[in-house]
């Protein structure tokens, strides 16, 4: 299975493990899986850093690096992704959800038939299969 990492998820396997649910792990060790963090990840965590240290400890450049380290293939953000953003909606019933770097790892996975490994309860509410809860 090719696996897309959610930002927390890519955090959390690198730095907090003890953050991460036994479900992810496994999944992650499995040699079978290959595992991806986006380019979207990246931005993310830059814009978090800059803004609040506190709650970003980590600089996008410790981020990529950790990442490449621990085997994750970076997942670069392409036009097709961008074109997949207008395909998502969320379900009437659905909480409100308004995290753009959420979208556009969605929009990757399913471009690019991953499963985008969250553990965001919000993001079911986008009804999308490539959404995988752990």
């Amino acid at each position: 299975m090719r696996i897309l990492l959610d930002t927390h998820i890519a955090l959390w396997a690198n730095f907090e493990s003890s953050k991460l649910p036994e479900s992810a792990k496994e999944l992650l060790i499995q040699r079978a899986n290959i595992v991806y963090y986006s380019m979207a990840s990246i931005w993310e965590v830059a814009i978090k850093h800059a803004v609040n240290r506190d709650n970003m400890p980590v600089p996008e450049e410790r981020f990529v690096e950790v990442c490449n380290q621990t085997g994750f293939l970076e997942l670069p953000i392409v036009d097709e992704h961008i074109f997949a953003l207008k395909s998502l909606s969320r379900q009437d019933n659905a909480p409100h959800h308004n995290d753009p770097f959420d979208r556009l790892l969605i929009a990757q996975a399913k471009v690019e038939g991953m499963h985008l490994l969250t553990h965001d309860k919000l993001l079911e509410g986008y009804g999308e299969p490539c959404v995988l809860l752990c």
